[in-house]
């Protein structure tokens, strides 16, 4: 997949993508506010992206006109610490003042097509209750890099459909194989997109995107225009 679209931009370690991710939030947050009044922000999981929303925490920011979001989610109990929405909350949300109401996070404890259904109907502004605050598109989309160049719980080899903006995944080929995810139509519908790529272990498939070869994390990049950020590590350069 060609990655004329995409920006790349490389920094020293994990903590310096953390510490940037959290400046581009914050900036997006503030520029979004001023314009449209919210901020409609899509959260990613993983250890990098974890790292950035805890350096959010403390920061000043209009929290009551923010929106949060996630790109996928593992069919697991609600309250199991391997869900992103608890990581999320843990490091982030708990400690913010941004309205419960604000907070959108995936039923997939219901099981990966209930909760895709529902929320499908809460992006597509068709949820009870919450309906006025949720209109396409993202302000910004947070996305990481699996080693096989996954992104969400979108993997290699497995079709994803045209038309909805979330999808039931059955049969992830790491564990839980149950998950839900956003599909590229849904986070490509966002004004800015980061991606996140840290560790020697996503070089191989960092090198494969720069080279032009096709996967998930590809597709939904160049899509959005995204900027990349990643350490020196996943770049395959040797630290200074």
């Amino acid at each position: 997949m060609p990655a004329g679209s995409v920006r790349f931009q490389s920094l020293a370690t994990s903590a310096d993508v953390a510490a940037a991710t959290a400046e581009h939030i914050l900036a997006a947050a503030e520029q979004a506010v001023a314009a449209r009044g919210r901020f409609l922000l899509v959260l990613a999981g993983g250890r990098t992206p974890i790292m950035a929303y805890t350096l959010l925490v403390g920061k000043p920011a209009q929290w009551d006109r923010w929106s949060i979001f996630f790109g996928d989610e593992r069919c697991l109990p609600p309250d199991h610490p391997e869900r992103n929405s608890v990581a999320a909350r843990q490091a982030f949300l708990d400690q913010v003042p941004i309205p419960p109401k604000n907070i959108y996070p995936m039923s997939a404890e219901q099981g990966p097509v209930a909760a895709a259904l529902s929320y499908q109907r809460t992006l597509s502004g068709s949820a009870t209750g919450k309906s006025a605050a949720v209109r396409l598109p993202f302000d910004l989309v947070l996305l990481g890099m699996g080693e096989d160049g996954h992104t969400a719980s979108l993997f290699p080899g497995r079709p994803v459909p045209d038309g909805p903006l979330v999808i039931p995944v059955l049969d992830a080929p790491k564990p839980p194989p149950k998950r839900v995810s956003l599909t590229p139509k849904a986070l490509s519908a966002a004004r800015a997109m980061l991606v996140l790529v840290t560790g020697a272990d996503k070089a191989a498939a960092l090198a494969a995107w720069r080279a032009g070869a096709d996967s998930p994390v590809a597709r939904v990049a160049a899509s959005g225009a995204a900027l990349v950020l990643m350490d020196r590590a996943a770049e395959g350069a040797a630290p200074p």
